[in-house]
């Protein structure tokens, strides 16, 4: 069971795909209390403070500083499940707005 919420901003130790080092990077948990109930992994979207390039799916953050980051940022369409063992600690809690507008964002992105 995790202890983390849907909403919470995190700092994830992301492995690279050749397996050769890693960096950390700010993730939103996008997942319920529900998944969480008997689960060690959180599904979660990437942020990134490069908000001059916004693709579909991506959401920019207006409350960055109250969400804990410590540059303005974006959510990400980067979707990824990721085990409780990476995440290296919590930083904050997105704002009901800024998470309205993120599910929006991604529910158009997938098509729901």
């Amino acid at each position: 069971m995790t202890k983390y919420k849907c909403g919470d901003i995190v700092l994830v130790d992301f492995g690279f795909s050749e397996e050769k080092g890693s960096k950390k990077r700010p993730a939103l948990i996008i997942s319920s209390d529900n998944y969480h109930k008997n689960r060690q992994e959180v599904i979660a979207v990437a942020i990134t403070h490069n908000i001059r390039r916004v693709l579909s799916g991506d959401t920019k953050i207006d409350e960055w500083k109250k969400a804990g980051l410590i540059y303005p940022s974006l959510v990400t369409g980067i979707i990824r499940t990721i085990k409780n063992s990476m995440i290296v600690h919590w930083l904050g809690v997105l704002s009901q707005q800024d998470f309205w507008k993120v599910h929006e964002n991604l529910r158009k992105a997938i098509g729901l």
